[in-house]
């Protein structure tokens, strides 16, 4: 493993918070979120106890991605505000005790993008990868005089950046190797877009796509090495920010040079089956190509915590004290907790697991309060991936309170960058901080005991004691956690659970060397003098 500069003392206290700042606030009434709308809502960030935001991409761009095609990494979408109005929102989070971290796509610009256009008139320019003859699989006609094709990182509009290819091949001879002149001019770009805004008060960026540079490369070995490249400038320069990365392998991505990764409904050999062994219920955002499975978070009890505890344990040791893992909620590209079947009783289980786990947490934006993923909306600036892969249905407006548009835009309802859940008894913010019982208030509370206790944190040891039925684990050697996800009530045998005091308990009961759990049971109980096994 590279030797890198330890990770900031803050990453082991994160709270991530992600905001797809199209629909979390509209502070002018144009219908679509922007950066004043996020600093006139980061009291409700700094109560809940979020101490760091993800923002997505919010550069210019054509949105035929939602901004995951840029045109210009230096300046701010005017949807979303100006480059100052992005400083002060850095500054008022900042006074909160609120870290800001942006979107860097890495791997792609949109192909309207200045250095695209040029590309696509000069044969000699290196910057993109170009087939000049012919038109291989995979490649898109050039829109400009320069002959051939441009080969897509994702969408056709999305030109991949040459970082180079990890091997020759005599019968492509386009083919660079990772030290040609476009590569290297290309990560010093990176270089440049990070110091930019890093100087600005940035705390760091999500990379998109960061497993994407190199091609051609199947062990990812040559993508690692650039990534290691940039960490080992990140330490030097900026050495209090940090790289999470859009990788899903935090075996490979960690050890590479980012200081954290997340479990995702996609990467490593397995396709991301930890995490939707947690909580893909075969609706909302569904890729035909997944492996059929039961989710553990499901009321029928068919499902297991197996499949997400054994790739934690195999990453967990190959990342070591070099960096973390982070478990989200959802994304901006993957269901909601609250999807299709899955109703609010539900989801407080989902959070005292996810808020107890030894993986730095991610809340999407509105599933602290329960947000539905709302099925059936139009195609909007690429949310359709497949026939029952929408996207959109997790990026709604943020339901605030129980004024028109639920507190999201002054906008009529139809000038709405998407619409809002129809559900009548749609959650709010409001609603929820006027109940205590509610699942806002809990999730305030757990991040509140996790913060505060360093044996719920990544830092500290967890023995499953049960993988199943209930899940019943144990953080620290101190505190034991109880999940029953499914409908019916089940028992474990604990009788070292005499002396258990609840701390943050719903339908758990501990009597005679027994925790019966009722369903969607959920329990946090601090243990007496106990000896580790």
């Amino acid at each position: 493993m590279t030797s890198f500069r330890p990770a900031p003392a803050w990453l082991a206290d994160a709270v991530f918070y992600q905001i797809y700042p199209q629909s979390f606030a509209d502070s002018n009434g144009d219908g679509i979120g922007d950066f004043n709308g996020i600093a006139e809502r980061l009291d409700h960030l700094a109560w809940l106890g979020v101490n760091t935001v993800w923002l997505n991409p919010c550069f210019v761009s054509p949105f035929r991605d939602a901004g995951y095609d840029v045109c210009d990494y230096f300046a701010a979408a005017p949807r979303y505000g100006s480059n100052d109005d992005l400083a002060k929102l850095v500054d008022e989070a900042g006074r909160r005790g609120i870290r800001v971290l942006l979107d860097l796509v890495a791997g792609h610009t949109s192909d309207e993008h200045p250095w695209f256009r040029t590309a696509a008139n000069d044969p000699t320019d290196d910057r993109y990868i170009w087939a000049p003859e012919g038109r291989p699989d995979g490649f898109v006609p050039s829109p400009g005089t320069r002959p051939g094709g441009y080969l897509p990182n994702f969408f056709a509009f999305q030109p991949a950046l040459n970082f180079g290819y990890a091997r020759d091949n005599p019968a492509e001879p386009w083919r660079r190797p990772v030290d040609a002149e476009g590569p290297r001019a290309n990560r010093a770009a990176l270089r440049a877009i990070m110091d930019h805004w890093l100087g600005l008060g940035l705390s760091g960026f999500r990379v998109d796509m960061a497993a994407s540079l190199v091609k051609d490369d199947a062990d990812k070995k040559e993508t690692a090495r650039i990534w290691a490249e940039l960490r080992h400038w990140l330490d030097s320069a900026h050495p209090k920010a940090v790289l999470l990365s859009e990788w899903g392998e935090p075996e490979v991505s960690v050890p590479a040079g980012f200081h954290a990764d997340f479990f995702l409904q996609f990467g490593g050999p397995t396709d991301g089956r930890a995490l939707r062994s947690l909580w893909s219920n075969a609706e909302g955002t569904v890729n035909e190509a997944w492996d059929p499975l039961d989710c553990f978070f499901d009321p029928s009890g068919q499902g297991s915590p197996r499949p997400f505890v054994e790739a934690w344990h195999q990453a967990s040791a190959a990342v070591g004290d070099s960096g973390f893992i982070s478990l989200p909620t959802a994304n901006h590209d993957f269901s909601r907790l609250n999807c299709g079947p899955r109703t609010a009783d539900q989801l407080p289980a989902a959070f005292a697991f996810q808020l107890t786990w030894p993986t730095l947490p991610a809340i999407y934006y509105g599933d602290e309060i329960g947000m539905r993923y709302v099925p059936g909306l139009p195609d909007k600036e690429g949310s359709v991936l497949g026939p029952r892969y929408n996207r959109a249905g997790s990026r709604t407006p943020m339901q605030w309170d129980d004024s028109p548009n639920a507190g999201f835009s002054t906008a009529a309802h139809d000038h709405l960058y998407l619409p809002l859940d129809p559900s009548p008894d749609r959650p709010t913010v409001a609603a929820q901080r006027a109940d205590d019982t509610s699942l806002l208030h809990l999730v305030r509370r757990l991040l509140a005991l996790r913060t505060g206790t360093p044996e719920l944190g990544p830092g500290a040891t967890v023995e499953v004691l049960h993988s199943g039925y209930p899940f019943v684990y144990v953080r620290g050697g101190r505190y034991l956690v109880v999940v029953n996800p499914q409908r019916d009530t089940v028992s474990y045998a604990y009788d070292e659970a005499v002396d258990a005091r609840p701390v943050e308990a719903t339908g758990i009961h501990v009597h005679d060397g027994t925790l019966t759990a009722r369903g969607f049971a959920y329990g946090i109980f601090e243990l007496g003098r106990r000896t580790e096994r």
